[in-house]
């Protein structure tokens, strides 16, 4: 089977390195990859995704980002007769559109955060009842379009960031209650009628130790989350993701792929604060790597109503840390075509994949803010924790960063 995996960057590596463990021994496909995925991968050329992927003869495609998916790439795929794993656009809206995840929200009876959708500044301000608040661009902004404002004046700067400078796009904001607790990441496989979990996952999303500094698309991650039972994730399968299914497919719109639920442990219960629509970055590279069940015959059942049912996963009982190493100015800005050095020296049972990188005259250059995710399994998190900054520490390039404290 020709399987594609649609995307560029640590998630997409993990999942191509998932795919390769299959029984079923695929051919790989990328695009458009990066220097990592390109060893693993062959690359599929081509502007067009869809016309491509046809040419090629590809039997599956696993679309890793959300932007694709949001822009209907799935709807493409499939009117071309190419099998694919994400959802359509309609369903894929639950990322593109925060007002519309929290109306469907509303709609499923799930907890989550009051709210309210601005197209003002002045009406920004009037919905924060009280401070902190939290600010979120409607649509997609790379994981950068949320502030948790600490007062009046934070929340006004956000608000004209987003609504008068424009610095998303074009698009309204949702003002949403700050809610206290502990962040956790529950991915669920859905074939359009039910919700299969993966194991939980925690990620350290601001750039510093002690969540200090701004938002970034996530400093690295563990799983499993020790706090979090199996009777616990069954009934947030059975309050948040089921639900939500069942309000999408009554309209018309069933979701096939993966539904991610990102939730505040807060102490009246879990509330949702967002979903996504596509595998976590960084919660794949720890998840993936514990599954032991296989990757590619899950995927394909999620395409096919009912298909997951009586599906039961299979885990590697270990704790998985991965570290990010990323560039100099992310998440501002990000640092290209440095030299990075060491990937050859990181011990066998560590997995290193490749986020933002690029080959030029044969060495492994730097390419996007978040460039390397360093992976590794140990009896609990301590042990797996310090062979990840172990191996972390053998891997240089100028600028580099790394947050000292995941799954501290």
């Amino acid at each position: 089977m020709k399987v594609l995996v649609l995307g560029s960057g640590g998630r997409e590596h993990a999942l191509v390195r998932a795919l390769a463990r299959s029984p079923q021994r695929p051919e790989l496909f990328c695009a458009p990859g990066n220097a990592g995925i390109r060893r693993d991968a062959r690359v599929l050329e081509g502007e067009d995704v869809v016309a491509a992927a046809g040419e090629a003869g590809i039997d599956f495609v696993v679309v890793g980002p959300e932007a694709p998916l949001v822009a209907g790439v799935a709807d493409r795929l499939r009117a071309a007769g190419i099998r694919c794993f994400g959802p359509s656009a309609a369903a894929a809206r639950l990322e593109g559109s925060k007002a519309f995840t929290k109306e469907v929200l509303q709609a499923a009876g799930a907890p989550t955060a009051a709210w309210a959708e601005v197209d003002s500044v002045e009406a920004g301000l009037a919905a924060a009842s009280r401070y902190p608040v939290v600010v979120k661009f409607d649509g997609l902004a790379a994981g950068k379009g949320v502030v948790i404002a600490a007062d009046e004046a934070e929340a006004r700067a956000a608000l004209e960031a987003m609504l008068v400078e424009r610095r998303f796009g074009d698009g309204t904001v949702v003002v949403e209650e700050h809610l206290t607790g502990r962040e956790v990441s529950l991915l669920a496989l859905c074939d359009g009628e039910r919700a299969l979990a993966l194991a939980p996952a925690r990620d350290y999303k601001r750039i510093g130790e002690g969540d200090t500094g701004p938002n970034t698309g996530g400093m690295g991650a563990f799983s499993p989350v020790p706090d979090i039972g199996d009777e616990w994730v069954a009934e947030v399968i059975r309050t948040v993701h089921q639900p939500t299914l069942e309000v999408l497919a009554a309209r018309g719109t069933p979701f096939h792929g993966v539904l991610y639920a990102g939730l505040m442990l807060t102490p009246d219960g879990p509330s949702v604060l967002e979903y996504n629509v596509r595998f976590g970055d960084p919660e794949t590279q720890v998840v993936l790597p514990r599954l032991r069940s296989d990757l590619l015959d899950l995927l394909l059942r999620a395409t096919e109503p009912g298909g997951l049912d009586g599906a039961v996963l299979e885990w590697d009982e270990r704790t998985a840390v991965t570290v990010v190493m990323a560039s100099r100015g992310y998440p501002e800005s990000a640092s290209r075509g440095d030299v990075i050095h060491g990937l050859e020296a990181v011990p066998d049972g560590v997995e290193v994949v490749h986020a933002g990188t690029a080959e030029r005259d044969g060495e492994v250059v730097t390419a996007g803010g978040r460039v390397l995710n360093v992976t590794a399994l140990g009896a609990d998190a301590g042990e797996a924790r310090k062979a990840a900054y172990a191996a972390a520490a053998m891997i240089t390039f100028d600028g580099a960063q790394i947050r000292k404290d995941v799954a501290a």
